[in-house]
């Protein structure tokens, strides 16, 4: 059992939901249903996901828990995209939040590859 808050993966995913957070408070309030709902769920679900992975027991659950963490960075980085087209984004805001989401990507994508490589040597 690992401890989320030494991942520094984590910590970027952490401050990418309040960043989510603090972004989506000026959308339109017929919104707030919709794509502020979408983008704040699915930010959280990327840190909530690599919490819950560190929680379980073996590499190959928390490989599987990245996986999905992952995945919800994907469609975080549609949803920022969509966003921005919809003007609900200005430019500026747009790219240090698609800078953001895509460097979790990248931690992401790395600490799967260190975990299945532990998995499989182990």
């Amino acid at each position: 059992m690992k401890d989320f808050r030494d991942l520094q993966v984590w910590n970027k995913a952490h401050r990418l939901v309040l960043a989510s957070y603090r972004n989506t408070d000026g959308f339109p309030k017929q919104e707030i249903y919709g794509m502020t709902n979408q983008i704040r769920r699915c930010a959280a679900s990327i840190a909530a996901n690599i919490a819950e992975g560190c929680g379980k027991r073996g590499n190959g659950e928390f490989q599987r828990y990245l996986n999905i963490a992952a995945g919800s960075a994907s469609e975080l980085e549609y949803h920022f995209l969509l966003s921005r087209d919809l003007n609900f984004l200005d430019e500026t805001t747009y790219q240090k939040l698609h800078s953001d989401v895509v460097e979790v990507k990248r931690m992401l994508a790395s600490l799967i590859r260190k975990v299945e490589t532990e998995r499989l040597a182990g």
